[in-house]
C-alpha cells in the first residue's frame, strides 16, 4: 500500500508536467515566445519561476544538510539573506532596469545583453562560452541529491533516477519552452511550499518538538569542521547560537547564495519575459515570501542535522546522507511528499538551466559566428535539439560523479555558481546603471572570475585557506568585480557617449500611468 501511493504521487505528478508542455506549445512557436514566453508572463509565473530555479536539491540536501551540520541552527542565516539579498533587492535593482533596457536593446539572453549594450559581439562570444562551460557542472549536481531520496524510498539504481528525471524534463521543456516551465514552476512551487512546511514540522516533532530539539543541539559539544574531531574548552552549545561555530565562513556562504542570483543568467533571464510595471511590483513580494518559506524552512531543517549524528557516517556517506537520513523514518506519505517536493525543486531548476544553455549557444554563439544567416525555424530546432544534448551530457557527468565520488553537491554548485556569478554580476549590474562601464572591463572581469574558479578547482591546496572552499572563492570574485570593473573602466577608453546616451535613453522615455499607479505632482485650483 505504502509503495502504491508513492508511485500513484509520481504517476500524477509526472503526467501534469507533461500535459503542461503539451499545452503551452502555442506559445513556442518562434524565438520569443520558446525563450522569453512573448515577454508577457504575469508576477506569480515569474516570482515562482524565480524561486523555483533558485532553490532546487542542491539546496535541500546539498547546502542544507552540508551547512546544518557545520554551522547548526545558524545556517538559517543563510535562508533568510537569500530571501533579503537573492530575492527582494534582486527585484527591487535589476528587475525594473534589466526589462527596460533589454527590451529597448531587443536581447533575450544575458550574452545578447552584453553584446548590445557594449558594442562588442567577441564579449558576447566570450560571455557565452562561459555560459557553456559552466552551467554545465551545476546541472549534473541537481540530479544527486533527487537520486538519494529515489533511492531512500524505492531502492533503485542510480542511472534509473537520474535517466526518468532527464527524459520528462526534455520533455516538457522541448515541447512549450519557456510558457511550459514557467507553468511547470508555478505548479511545483506550490508543492515546495507546502512540503517544507510538513517536513520541517515532522522532522522536529520526532525529535520532541522543536525546544526539545533545541536543547538537544545545545548539548552536542563543538567539533573541528576539518577533522571532526571535539574542540578542546569548545564553546558550549555553538550549534544552537546565534552566529554558530564559524560565522566568517557562513557570511562566505550567504554572500554567494543570494548575491550571486545577481549574475546567474538563469536567474537574471526572468525578469526579461516579466509582462508589466504591476508584475514587477507584485512578483517581488511573492518571490521574497517563497524565498523565506523555502530556503529558510531548508536550512532551519539542516540545522538540526546532528541529532541525527548516531545514524550518519559523514567520512563513508558524505554530507548528502544527512538530509536523506533525517527523512528515512517519516511516515510513507510524507516521504512521498517529499520525493515530490525534491522532484519539483530539481526538475524546476534543470528545464532553466538547460533553456539558458541552449538558448545562449544557439543565438549567441551558433547563429552569427558559425552559421551567419540562420531561419527562425532553424533556430528552434537547434536549440531543441541543444536542450537534448545539454540533459545528456548532465546526466552523464552526474553518473561519473555519483560512482567515483569525485566531489559533493555543494562543492559542483560552489565552482558553477562562484565562476558565473563572479563573471557577470558586476558588469551586469554596472551596465544597467553606469554609462562609463567599458568592454574591456567587462573582458578582464569575465577573465578574472572563471581562471580563479579553474585554478580552485585543480589546485585548491595552493589557494589561502580561507579561499581553498569554492563557496568563498565564488564570493571572493563576486566582491572583487564589484571593485574591478569601476576601476577598469576609469582607466581605459571612454565607451562611445553618444551609443550610451542612446541606449540609456530607454530610460528616460516619458510614460502615462493611473493616479492609482503613481500619485505625481497635484494641480492646485485657484479659489
Amino acid at each position: 500500500m505504502d509503495l502504491f501511493i508513492k508511485i500513484a504521487m509520481l504517476i500524477v505528478f509526472f503526467g501534469s508536467m507533461i500535459g503542461v508542455g503539451v499545452y503551452c506549445r502555442k506559445h513556442a512557436t518562434d524565438v520569443n515566445g520558446f525563450v522569453l514566453g512573448g515577454r508577457s508572463v504575469g508576477p506569480w509565473l515569474t516570482a515562482f519561476a524565480y524561486g523555483t530555479s533558485y532553490f532546487s536539491a542542491v539546496v535541500f540536501v546539498g547546502y542544507a544538510g552540508q551547512f546544518g551540520w557545520k554551522y547548526g541552527i545558524a545556517a538559517t542565516w543563510i535562508g533568510i539573506a537569500n530571501a533579503l539579498l537573492g530575492s527582494l533587492l534582486a527585484w527591487v535593482v535589476l528587475g525594473r532596469r534589466t526589462r527596460v533596457m533589454t527590451r529597448h536593446l531587443d536581447s533575450a539572453t544575458m550574452p545578447q545583453f552584453f553584446g548590445q549594450r557594449f558594442c562588442s559581439k567577441s564579449l558576447k562570444i566570450y560571455s557565452s562560452i562561459i555560459i557553456f562551460i559552466f552551467l554545465i557542472p551545476y546541472t549534473a549536481s541537481l540530479y544527486n541529491g533527487l537520486s538519494r531520496l529515489f533511492g531512500m524510498a524505492f531502492d533503485i539504481p542510480y542511472w534509473v533516477c537520474v535517466a526518468a528525471m532527464a527524459v520528462l524534463t526534455g520533455i516538457y521543456v522541448i515541447a512549450g519552452g519557456y510558457m511550459a516551465t514557467a507553468v511547470n514552476d508555478f505548479i511545483q512551487g506550490i508543492i515546495m511550499l507546502v512540503g517544507i512546511v510538513a517536513v520541517v514540522a515532522a522532522v522536529l516533532n520526532s525529535k520532541g518538538g522543536f525546544i526539545a530539539s533545541l536543547d538537544g543541539l545545545a548539548r552536542i559539544p563543538q567539533v573541528d569542521a576539518t577533522t571532526g574531531t571535539e574542540v578542546a574548552n569548545g564553546t558550549p552549545g555553538v550549534f544552537a547560537s546565534f552566529f554558530g561555530p564559524d560565522p566568517i565562513n557562513l557570511l562566505g556562504v550567504m554572500i554567494l547564495t543570494s548575491l550571486g542570483t545577481w549574475g546567474l543568467p538563469q536567474m537574471v533571464q526572468k525578469f526579461y519575459a516579466i509582462k508589466s510595471e504591476k508584475s514587477i511590483s507584485k512578483g517581488t513580494v511573492i518571490s521574497t515570501v517563497f524565498a523565506t518559506v523555502v530556503a529558510g524552512g531548508s536550512y532551519f531543517l539542516g540545522g538540526f542535522g546532528r541529532l541525527f549524528s548516531d545514524e550518519i557516517d559523514i567520512a563513508k556517506n558524505g554530507y548528502d546522507s544527512i538530509i536523506p537520513t533525517m527523512l528515512s523514518k517519516l511516515p510513507s506519505f510524507l516521504i512521498a511528499v517529499v520525493i515530490i517536493l525534491v522532484l519539483s525543486a530539481s526538475m524546476s531548476t534543470l528545464s532553466s538551466l538547460v533553456l539558458t544553455s541552449s538558448s545562449t549557444l544557439t543565438l549567441d554563439f551558433i547563429k552569427g559566428t558559425v552559421k551567419k544567416e540562420m531561419k527562425e525555424k532553424s533556430q528552434l530546432f537547434i536549440m531543441r535539439v541543444l536542450i537534448v544534448v545539454f540533459i545528456l551530457i548532465s546526466a552523464l557527468i552526474a553518473i561519473i560523479q555519483y560512482n567515483s565520488n569525485i566531489s559533493f553537491i555543494a562543492q559542483l554548485m560552489g565552482v558553477s555558481w562562484g565562476a558565473l556569478a563572479g563573471a557577470f554580476l558586476a558588469p551586469f549590474l554596472y551596465g544597467l546603471y553606469w554609462k562609463k562601464a567599458t568592454k574591456l572591463a567587462c573582458f578582464i572581469n569575465f577573465t578574472f572570475s572563471s581562471v580563479v574558479m579553474i585554478l580552485n578547482t585543480v589546485l585548491r591546496d595552493c589557494f589561502p585557506k580561507i579561499l581553498q572552499s569554492p563557496i568563498n572563492a565564488g564570493a571572493f570574485c563576486m566582491l572583487v568585480g564589484m571593485i574591478l570593473v569601476p576601476l577598469i573602466s576609469l582607466v581605459s577608453k571612454a565607451p562611445d557617449k553618444e551609443t550610451t546616451d542612446k541606449i540609456f535613453s530607454c530610460y528616460e522615455r516619458t510614460v502615462v500611468v493611473s493616479v492609482k499607479d503613481s500619485i505625481g505632482q497635484e494641480i492646485s485650483k485657484e479659489n
